[in-house]
């Protein structure tokens, strides 16, 4: 249970969290947060336990580490550990009037009118559309060459999402138009906008004019969609004919911001992951074999994938686990504190800026063995290192905000990944690749060129048009 501000008063004389080292006048850990936020925050850790402060400028930091910190850190009430106050630079992104530009309660309420968008009958229909994209991805390499990995991606990734989650006319009508568009949003995420997101600079200017075009994007197709009468199954008409508790629909830039959203939530991240997954494997090249023979053993007989198939790629799903473990796309998760807490006998003031890191948690050796080492054994029975705790493994966050689009993310990892391996051997020009610590989502620094042939063996996996 977390603790409000009444049960501090009462708990009786508390400490001040202690101060991690190493701080400069006036920039305190700023310039080693630049340069490597992971290692400074790791050695706040060993130095101080499962939580400390430190100071960034004139702001004021503190950093929960490991699962039981994280309990009280995620199970905290949004009216003691708020997202919104920290994550006001994604407005400009999403829109006014939608996700953190709204109470919590409306929040929670727009996010809800997705639920039916990720049942079970269209995840089968989204496993579909995602393993056709794949596919035709995969055809149109070639036999061999070479290709910057986070750009596949992206790219892949991109028309996944805007086929399955956003609608098909995205894909097939404007698919050129709405990517240009969305890599310019895209750029807007940056750590500049989330201190200053309404500084006047050329990438922001670019966010603004990217936001207002993918809205007169959408808003051409939900018209259409109105004047036909066509109904399709997708996040985009879900929202169209969504209602608030008290009966009004969503206007288009409302349908908009919340398409937008969705895509941010799930789609860079999922680049990102499915990225450090493959490069990871890449230099595991025996668990590579075994994710092999899963597929033939799996789609021997049909060739094809589909979801009653793609949950059973047990293998596959445990080298993305270990990917997100090693490199969770989001190394910082933060909520600022806007009632006075408590944790372990310290307090913790109105206005920290309080933070988890799955970058820094995920190698903890208490809680993972051999944490430096890519092992997905680690999540096989009996093992199982990842269900000792209901926050060991916080990739996706936790709690109220934890990611709703999780299923729909490692489902696609599974379904690229799985054409990937199957049609191609990758191999490596140059040495493992560092993370770019500059973007807000951690990808490898770029180009991350790597060199693909295809297989001399026959492919398992056969392409299936729509």
């Amino acid at each position: 249970m977390s603790q409000t501000a009444e049960s501090v008063k009462s708990a009786g004389p508390l400490m001040t969290m202690p101060m991690m080292s190493g701080g400069w006048p006036l920039l305190g850990h700023l310039p080693g947060f630049l340069k490597d936020p992971v290692s400074l925050l790791t050695r706040g850790w060993n130095a101080e336990g499962d939580l400390f402060r430190f100071k960034i400028g004139f702001g004021k930091f503190a950093l929960f580490t490991g699962p039981e910190a994280h309990d009280f850190y995620f199970r905290a009430e949004q009216d003691e550990l708020s997202a919104k106050a920290c994550y006001q630079f994604t407005v400009p992104i999403f829109g006014k009037g939608v996700a953190y530009d709204v109470a919590p309660e409306v929040m929670t309420e727009q996010l809800g009118f997705l639920f039916p968008a990720l049942r079970e009958a269209s995840m089968r229909r989204y496993a579909k559309i995602m393993y056709q994209e794949a596919c035709l991805y995969a055809d149109s390499l070639g036999n061999e060459g070479q290709v910057d990995l986070p750009s596949v991606l992206n790219e892949l990734t991109v028309r996944i999402a805007s086929h399955s989650l956003i609608g098909k006319e995205v894909r097939h009508e404007a698919s050129s138009e709405f990517a240009a568009a969305y890599h310019e949003l895209q750029n807007g995420i940056n750590t500049l906008g989330f201190f200053l997101p309404h500084l006047p600079t050329k990438a922001h200017r670019s966010r603004d004019r990217a936001r207002r075009e993918i809205t007169r994007i959408f808003s051409r197709i939900m018209e259409k969609r109105r004047r036909e009468g066509s109904e399709e199954q997708d996040f985009m008409q879900t929202l169209m004919e969504a209602r608030y508790k008290d009966g009004r629909a969503l206007t288009d830039d409302e349908v908009s911001g919340l398409l937008v959203t969705v895509l941010f939530a799930g789609q860079h991240t999922s680049a990102v992951l499915g990225t450090w997954t493959i490069l990871e494997l890449m230099r595991n090249t025996g668990y590579v074999a075994r994710v092999r023979e899963e597929i033939q053993k799996l789609y021997c007989d049909t060739g094809c994938v589909d979801l009653a198939s793609l949950k059973q790629q047990n293998i596959l799903e445990y080298a993305i686990r270990e990917g997100e473990r090693l490199h969770p796309p989001l190394i910082l998760l933060i909520r600022k504190v806007i009632k006075p807490l408590a944790y372990n006998g310290y307090e913790i003031p109105v206005g920290t800026l309080a933070m988890v890191s799955p970058a820094v948690s995920h190698r903890l050796e208490h809680v993972f063995s051999d944490p430096e080492r890519f092992n997905p054994d680690r999540y096989a029975p009996p093992a199982r290192e990842d269900k000792q705790h209901h926050y060991t493994l916080i990739g996706f966050g936790g709690g109220k905000h934890r990611c709703m689009g999780k299923a729909f993310a490692i489902l696609q990892l599974k379904v690229i990944l799985a054409v990937f391996f199957d049609r191609f051997d990758f191999s490596f020009d140059s040495s493992f690749p560092l993370p770019n610590y500059r973007s807000w989502v951690t990808g490898p620094v770029e180009p991350c060129r790597i060199n693909y042939k295809r297989r001399s063996e026959s492919s398992i996996l056969k392409t299936e048009l729509a």
